[in-house]
């Protein structure tokens, strides 16, 4: 199996270890919290969660931070901007803003894996400004135009 591979620089301020596939074929990379004490969620609450990971993507390329299944379909712990950004030129700490979906408290501790990082291309834009568009069968069909079944 061969994967593009990229080099990515990071600083970890934290003592986990850095964000890691779980498996050979993963397509994100485990990133664990770090806290000087655990927080706790609360149903229908966010917090921002520190990594202690400050990273330098290369240019033409995000870091995408996307929710762990597990979390999501055991605790109802999502991100509120799924997926959170960060940009090539951004050098602050990343940090995760989860949501608690549940209808439990949720406790975040030191090292628990709360996200996955997906280093994805970026492709920019250039608008073509026009009159009108080209018809397709769909044409302006939007939320449920294609029924559930």
């Amino acid at each position: 199996m061969s994967f593009n591979t990229i080099k990515v620089k990071v600083v970890n301020t934290s003592a986990n270890p850095l964000p890691s596939y779980a498996t050979p074929s993963a397509a994100g990379m485990d990133v664990r919290a770090m806290l000087e004490s655990p927080v706790t969620v609360a149903p229908g609450a966010r917090a921002i969660i520190p990594t202690g990971l400050k990273v330098a993507i290369p240019d033409g390329y995000e870091m995408q931070l996307r929710p762990r299944s597990g979390l999501a379909l055991k605790n109802g712990i999502t991100l509120l901007n799924t997926p959170g950004t960060i940009d090539a030129d951004y050098r602050g700490e990343v940090g995760v803003i989860i949501a608690n979906l549940g209808n439990e408290a949720f406790t975040v501790c030191n090292g628990d894996r709360i996200c996955q990082a997906v280093i994805a291309p970026v492709v920019h834009a250039v608008w073509e400004v026009c009159d009108t568009l080209d018809t397709t069968e769909r044409a302006d069909g939007g939320f449920g135009h294609s029924g559930v079944k």
